[in-house]
């Protein structure tokens, strides 16, 4: 069942400005290539890409480990691998939420293998009382309690993620 709206659309337009920014000036001398981690990460990459000043290029990579549960099973799954060529190049891993960590780890390990010059991981939204992980990320937008969240790219068994607005979802028992 979809809930009330834990952050609204002006919510999410003032944070991605804000990120735009700070990414701006940590990209002066750097050769980026932008990783969106599908499906999830479509609306907030595409606000943050379309913000930043400086070129970028992009690309973009999907896993899955959720299926249609509201919690990770702790296993991910490669669905799409990047394109792009990495090697010495500056990474910045777009993801929509990080909850336990599991998958970026995964994927941290997986591009670090590729030797990129740098990783820096970007989220919108950060559940730091489900990490399992013990991951640095460079950019967050916000924290937000441990709830289970839809909108703006985030779904529930590939429902809702055209909502302007990310709502809490409560599933039906």
């Amino acid at each position: 069942m979809l809930g009330k709206v834990v952050i609204s659309h002006e919510q999410i337009e003032r944070v991605v400005r804000k990120m735009a920014e700070e990414i701006d000036s940590d990209l002066e001398g750097r050769s980026p290539v932008f990783i969106g981690v599908l499906k999830g990460c479509i609306y907030f990459f595409t606000a943050l890409t379309q913000a930043i000043r400086h070129p970028v290029e992009v690309d973009f990579v999907q896993t899955s480990s959720y299926g249609s549960s509201t919690t990770s099973s702790g296993s991910v799954v490669l669905i799409k691998d990047i394109t792009t060529d990495v090697r010495d190049r500056d990474v910045y891993l777009v993801e929509d939420i990080i909850d336990t960590g599991t998958t970026l780890w995964d994927l941290v390990t997986m591009i670090q293998a590729r030797h990129p010059r740098s990783i820096q991981l970007v989220t919108m939204l950060s559940k730091p009382s489900r990490r399992k992980t013990d991951i640095h990320v460079d950019f967050i937008g916000l924290e937000i309690e441990d709830i289970f969240v839809v909108g703006f790219g985030l779904d529930f068994a590939e429902q809702y993620r055209n909502l302007p607005d990310i709502h809490e979802f409560i599933p039906e028992e």
